[in-house]
Formats: C-alpha cells, sequence, structure tokens
C-alpha cells in the first residue's frame, strides 16, 4: 500500500463533529417518546370510553364511570405492549446490523463503530469490508470495489489514489486507507434513500375493514339518531340518552377492529421471525395472501451467490480430474474471502485432496493487472510452475500439443459460454520457471449453482396461483440456462425487447406476461417493469441492493432477500433472514391463513355489529327503552373482543389460490347471519316482557347472557363453510369463548354488574335458547351456497 503520514481526528474533534453532522445512520422517522404515550390517548376508543365515563359521573352512575375508566386503562395498556415489544424487536436488529471499522483516532488505529464515524475521519478497511460511508482514498493496494448495490451493475470498479468510494458498496480485491467526506443522509447512498418518498400503505384487506367500519358507523349512527329522537319525545333525561347513545356506539361500531386487527397481525409475525421472515409492514402480511405474481431475483435468490466448481476437464493423459483440482488449490490463497477461490477450497476438499510433500516456492496471488496466480511448487527433486486466471490469458502463456487439443480446448470454452459458465484455465510448466511454453493442464468450469429449494419453492408458488419471472442482471445464455433448470415457462426477453415492451405502456403487459425471465435489465428496467405488471396483478418483489428501493417501493409488497444491504432491510414490507426463497413459503403460507382469520372475523363483526344495532333500534321504536343498560353495552363490546384475539391462532382451512375478498359473499353472509341474530332477539324479549312477564331488570341481564352466548357461537359457525361441528376453531379460540362465558355466566347469576341477579333454571333456559338458534344460524349457510352459485 502506498503510504503517507497520516492525521486522524481527536475524540473531542470527532465529538463535536457527530453533533453538526449527526451520526452515520440512515435511520427513519422515529415517532417521539411523548407522541407515543400519548397517541393512544386519542384514539376513538379511548375518547368514547373516556365520554361514557364522564357521562356516567354525571349522571351519579360512579361505579360504572371507575369501572369503565378501568376498563380504559386496560385498552391502553395492551396497545403500549404491543408497540413496546414491536419497538424492542427493531431496535435488536438494528443492533445485530452495526459493524465497527479501523479508524485512526488520537494518534492511533482503533476500532470505532460505523454510526460514530464523521467527515474528516481516516479509515482502514481490507478485502471484503463494507464501506461505511462517503470518502476518498488516500492510499491503496490493487483496489477495486463492488458497487452493485448502488449502480446494479455487477462489473468490478478499479480505484486509484484521489478517487471515491461510496458508502454501502465493499472491498472486493486489495484494501485501502481513506478520509471519510460525508456520512449518513448526506452520503450518496443515505441520498437515495431520502429521495424516495415512503408513504404509508394500506393493505387490501385494510382498505376493506375500513369500508366495513363506514358501513357500521353510518348505520349506528343512523340508528342512535333515531333512537333519541324517539326517546326524547317519550320523555328520556338528556344526560341518560347521551350514555346510552355513546354505549351503543362502542358495542356497535367495531372500533377495536383495527386494534384486534394489529393484534392478529403482529402474532403472525411473531411466529414468522422464528421461521427467519421478518415483517416490517404489518399489513404487507395482507397483501402477500393476494399476491399472484412474484418478480425476483437471481442472485442470492434463486441462485446460492456462491461460486462452485461444476466441471473440471484435463487435458493431460497422466493428470486426473482431481489432480487438475489439486493443482488449482496450490495456486489460491489460503485465507481468503474472494468467492473464486473459495469454491477451489471447497472442491479440493470434497474429492479429499492433498498437497503433501509439497513446497511453495513463490506466490504471486490474483490481481486485477494480471488476471492470474502464479505458483512455483517443489515436489521431490520436481519444479513445477503453475498459473490459474481467465482462459485467454493463460492461453497466451501455452504451447498445445496437438492442433486437436488446441480445438477441444476452443470448443470447451465455447460450450462454457454458451451453457452460461465461468471458466478458469490451468497451465503448468516443468520445464522452468517461467511462463512460456507451459502445458495446458486442465479447466475449471464455475457457476452459482441453484439454491436446493429452488424449483421446489417455484413449484409451491404456481400451484398455489402465484406467476414467476426471473430478472437478472446476466446475459441472456446465463438467464436462459437457470430459467430452464428450474423450469420457468416462457421467452427470455433482452434488455433491448424489455425496453421496447415498456416504452410502449399500452401493449407492454401483453408482451411481457408470457417471458419467463428479464436478462441485463437495470434498477430503472426492474422499476419499470414492476410498475407494468402492477397495472393487472398483485406483486411482491425481491431485490438486495438500494438501487431497487424504487422497484420495491411500488410493488404491492417489497421483500429484502437474505443479503440485502442494511438500508434496503430496514425499508423493505418483509425481510427474508434465510438463504433463497425457500422461507418465502413459510410466509405466503402464514398470510393466507391471515387473511382468512381477519376474513371471518369481518363476517362475524359485521354480523354481530348489525344484529345488536338493529334489534336495539326495533325494541327502542316499539317499547320505547334499551334492553341493556350502558355498561352492560360496554361490557358486552369487551367479552366480544376478548375471544377475538385468539382468532389469531385459529386453525382455517386456506386456499391453493391467492386470497382475494369476496365482497357480495360476505355482505350476504353477514347479513343471513345478522338477520337470524335480530329474530332470536325481537323473539326472546317478547316472550319475557309480553308472555312470561319478566321485570325490565331480570329481562336484560338475560338479554345481555343471551347476547354474549350467541356472539360467540357466531364465532363457531363464522369461521368454517362447512358445519361447524365438522371444522371446530383451535383450541386457543374454545378455551377463550369458554372463558368469557363462565364471566358472563358468572355476571348474570350472581347480578354483579347487572341490574338484577337471574336463578341458574333461567341461565340454563338462556344457554339452551341461543345453542338452538345457532343451529338455525348454521341453515343459512344452504342459502349462502344458493346465492355463490347464482354468481
Amino acid at each position: 500500500m502506498n503510504m503517507q503520514t497520516i492525521s486522524g481526528l481527536t475524540s473531542i474533534e470527532a465529538e463535536n463533529r457527530i453533533k453538526k453532522y449527526g451520526p452515520n445512520d440512515v435511520e427513519e422517522k422515529r415517532t417521539g417518546v411523548v407522541k407515543k404515550f400519548l397517541a393512544p390517548l386519542y384514539s376513538p376508543i379511548s375518547l368514547m370510553l373516556l365520554g361514557a365515563a364522564l357521562l356516567s359521573r354525571l349522571s351519579n352512575r360512579i361505579f360504572d364511570a371507575y369501572f369503565i375508566l378501568a376498563l380504559y386503562f386496560v385498552n391502553y395498556s395492551v396497545q403500549r405492549w404491543q408497540e413496546f415489544k414491536a419497538d424492542k424487536a427493531l431496535e435488536q436488529i438494528r443492533q445485530k446490523l452495526s459493524f465497527d471499522v479501523s479508524t485512526f483516532r488520537d494518534n492511533k488505529w482503533s476500532p470505532i463503530n460505523a454510526k460514530y464515524l464523521v467527515p474528516g475521519d481516516r479509515i482502514r478497511l481490507g478485502l471484503g469490508s463494507m464501506i461505511p460511508a462517503d470518502a476518498t482514498v488516500t492510499a491503496a493496494k490493487n483496489l477495486s470495489t463492488n458497487e452493485a448495490v448502488l449502480t446494479g451493475e455487477s462489473l468490478l470498479k478499479e480505484k486509484k489514489i484521489g478517487d471515491k468510494i461510496f458508502s454501502g458498496s465493499f472491498i472486493a480485491t486489495g484494501n485501502l486507507e481513506a478520509e471519510i467526506v460525508a456520512t449518513g443522509k448526506n452520503t450518496f447512498f443515505g441520498k437515495t434513500i431520502f429521495s424516495i418518498e415512503a408513504p404509508k400503505q394500506k393493505s387490501i384487506l385494510e382498505k376493506d375493514i375500513l369500508t366495513i367500519t363506514r358501513f357500521l358507523t353510518f348505520i349506528s349512527l343512523g340508528a342512535v339518531i333515531i333512537l333519541t329522537l324517539v326517546l326524547l319525545i317519550k320523555g328520556f333525561g338528556i344526560k341518560d340518552l347521551l350514555t346510552l347513545d355513546l354505549s351503543l356506539i362502542i358495542a356497535g361500531i367495531p372500533i377495536a377492529l383495527p386494534a384486534v386487527m394489529a393484534i392478529i397481525l403482529s402474532i403472525g409475525a411473531a411466529g414468522l421471525a422464528k421461521k427467519l421472515v421478518v415483517v416490517r409492514r404489518l399489513s404487507a402480511l395482507q397483501d402477500l395472501a393476494n399476491v399472484n405474481m412474484l418478480l425476483t431475483d437471481k442472485t442470492g435468490t434463486l441462485t446460492k451467490n456462491k461460486i462452485s466448481i461444476e466441471k473440471v476437464i484435463s487435458y493431460q493423459k497422466e493428470l486426473s480430474t482431481e489432480n487438475i483440482v489439486e493443482l488449482a488449490r496450490l495456486a489460491t490463497l489460503d485465507e481468503t474471502p474472494d468467492a473464486i477461490d473459495l469454491a477451489i477450497i471447497k472442491k479440493f476438499e470434497e474429492i479429499k485432496g492433498s498437497t503433501e510433500n509439497t513446497e511453495i516456492l513463490n506466490f504471486i496471488p490474483y490481481d486485477s493487472e494480471r488476471k492470474r496466480s502464479t505458483v512455483l511448487i517443489q515436489r521431490g527433486q520436481e519444479k513445477i510452475l503453475i498459473s490459474m486466471g481467465a482462459p485467454q490469458i493463460i492461453q497466451a502463456f501455452d504451447e498445445f500439443t496437438s492442433p486437436e487439443l488446441q480445438q477441444k480446448f476452443e470448443n470447451d470454452i465455447n460450450d462454457a459460454a454458451a451453457k452460461g459458465f465461468r471458466v478458469l484455465a490451468v497451465a503448468i510448466n516443468k520445464k522452468n520457471a517461467e511462463e512460456k511454453n507451459m502445458d495446458m493442464a486442465g479447466i475449471l468450469f464455475l457457476a452459482d449453482p441453484l439454491d436446493e429449494d429452488s424449483k421446489e419453492v417455484i413449484e409451491f408458488l404456481k400451484e398455489n396461483g402465484i406467476g414467476v419471472k426471473m430478472l437478472t442482471g446476466d446475459n441472456e445464455i446465463i438467464t436462459k440456462r437457470i430459467s430452464t433448470e428450474l423450469g420457468l415457462p416462457g421467452k427470455i426477453l433482452s434488455v433491448k425487447e424489455t425496453r421496447d415492451s415498456y416504452n410502449k405502456p399500452e401493449s407492454a403487459l401483453e408482451n411481457m406476461k408470457d417471458a419467463a425471465a428479464f436478462a441485463e435489465i437495470l434498477p430503472k428496467d426492474k422499476y419499470e417493469i414492476v410498475k407494468i405488471f402492477k397495472s393487472k396483478y398483485i406483486v411482491a418483489a425481491t431485490g438486495d441492493g438500494i438501487n431497487d428501493l424504487p422497484a420495491l417501493k411500488i410493488a404491492n409488497v417489497g421483500i429484502a432477500v437474505s443479503g440485502a444491504v442494511t438500508a434496503l432491510k430496514s425499508l423493505a414490507d418483509i425481510v427474508l433472514l434465510g438463504q433463497g426463497l425457500s422461507v418465502i413459503k413459510d410466509a405466503i403460507i402464514e398470510s393466507r391463513k391471515i387473511f382468512v382469520r381477519l376474513y371471518n372475523y369481518s363476517v362475524y363483526r359485521i354480523s354481530e355489529s348489525f344484529r345488536l344495532i338493529i334489534t336495539i333500534l326495533v325494541l327502542g321504536i316499539i317499547y320505547g327503552s334499551y334492553p341493556l343498560q350502558p355498561l352492560q353495552l360496554i361490557l358486552l363490546a369487551f367479552l366480544n373482543d376478548v375471544p377475538i384475539i385468539s382468532l389469531a391462532f385459529d386453525r382455517v382451512k386456506i386456499s391453493s389460490e391467492p386470497a382475494r375478498i369476496k365482497t357480495k359473499e360476505r355482505f350476504v353472509s353477514s347479513l343471513l347471519f345478522g338477520f337470524v341474530g335480530i329474530l332470536n332477539s325481537i323473539c326472546l324479549f317478547v316472550l319475557t316482557l309480553n308472555i312470561l312477564h319478566f321485570p325490565i331488570e331480570i329481562i336484560q341481564t338475560m338479554f345481555f347472557l343471551k347476547l354474549t352466548i350467541s356472539g360467540h357461537a357466531l364465532i363457531f359457525v363464522a369461521h368454517t363453510k362447512e358445519r361447524w361441528y365438522k371444522f371446530l376453531p383451535s383450541k386457543e379460540v374454545i378455551m377463550a369463548t369458554i372463558g368469557t362465558q363462565i364471566i358472563a355466566t358468572g355476571l348474570a347469576v350472581s347480578g354483579y354488574l347487572m341490574p338484577s341477579k337471574i336463578s341458574w333454571p333461567m341461565a340454563l333456559f338462556v344457554w339452551i335458547w341461543a345453542l338452538a338458534w345457532m343451529q338455525i344460524t348454521e341453515l343459512t349457510k344452504d342459502l349462502q351456497e344458493k346465492f355463490a352459485k347464482k354468481d
């Protein structure tokens, strides 16, 4: 390395500069501690609960007011706990991704965490090191960098003193000393990230849930307005009426639906984290269930991103293919991060090669100028010179013993090129220690082999209704070989054909949809391809470099693969920590389960809210009173949502096709379930009031118990299209519903928090009544099937 006098910073100077420039970190905007603490306080559910508590206090219902406040703090605590766990998980990921850099400070070299580097720092990096910030090279030896993560170009960039090096790239050959000129968001890397807007995407299901909420809110508010007018005319007190109205809104509108959805998603994401899938945007799990097109990189995703020796050919009768590997091993460094050297070492170990009784007299390692390595060895009395490198370089030193041998060598090289293999040639000289008149010993075919699971995963994706297209910077020959090995049907589009297609938007998709793969594409091409496919498909796209960020941002689901740069991992929707695409199977299966669970919950929630709102509206208009008291309505809302959390563990049957929201089917199911519930409730009220002449307090307690039992029985009915007893929910759901029913029954027979207690025979009657109507609700599935067939 060219050495020069170094003058680094002092610790005090570095401290002042970090205050000026900030840490060397490209972080997302984080919510402040105060805002995080206060956010749940002004959520709709919080404001309504506080309003109900205030109105209860003003109406001198002291116990009710404090009980509602207790429920409010339970709700607040659950939200804060979920946020705390999410923040903790993200912080652990950030800590794992940090690394130290050899830095010259206070007149000595010492390791400094990359986060604390500042402009003016002098750093020293070796082979394989990631460049932590933009810098200017001050000393270098045989230096080249890989900037693929920034530019998409896989060719190495040679660097000399005075050249710029960029954060996010890494040292491919040689070593260096450099002075940092930009850190954090001021680097080329950082500016790329901050130039891209990162809108908060809502998933398809999330948008649907908001539509449901608006629909039920409209019905609830309409019912409240009508009831308020009716009851005001009948002489209800304004304070009591406001408390009742607010309680009905809390019970009727699915205010807790987003929180329940987040909990179900969080639990699903936690399960996936154990399978090496990190979900950064929870709603992406819902979109992943809908994905029907995967646009995937080749290197490191479908392939191992590890060079291997696929084939060895010997041109000397006395040398076996194992001998060729042994010669190549002698021309390789022992301790090296170079991928080709590691492939040779691995092959040498596989064949159990031996270099015993061999002394290395001189070794010249590979560099970017010589494009070969050379070693002089001695075996016994014999000295042998070995050269290994690019075929065209090694061929220039060789003297073929016959034209036929030379022709075979050239045919083998052409054959390797046609199949997309890279080739290393090995030549020897036993006559002298010069690279002249050497004998061609053999060649090694190199390739980035397919990941063992890639073919299986692609078959799985096809069987599950997801199309797969490969996007790569490799040439058409390599692309064709890989796509054939993977069993991807269709043609290979060249970069010219790809650009011609997307420059004609009206016919672009038609030209692209039958392609198996896209060759020699750059990041801008990837962006355009994703945009074209997104016009008709729900698209997931994978990437590993910061240059992939625009494409991943516009995809419905952006996936960072295991070898992706840190910044891309911090901005992608989903991060695969396991090698290859195999872990994506788990993500798709889990996402479809979550989708079905949330879809089933939406059917249940629409039915429950519709039943409760319309029942109270009808009875209020007919009888001029509510069948439930405010505290009962709020208790009902909470008891209904407790077992819903257990739906995160519910067993469901998933389709072999991408999930989709069947709006009409769900609307029909929900209304049929809801109408049965309305009829059930009105019949019980009429029976107990007009025929049995029970006091209104007894009826209200019975009504509370009936609504709780019927509501939770609906979970069993709504979670499957089969008869409910043929496909029961998971044990977690069953235990949760049993638990809430024990609580509801206990409250009813004890009278605690109720207008009046009821006897055990009354409670038994309510149970029999609710379970009998459950079977009537079950029969509506036959009507649902008839509607579905008409569609």
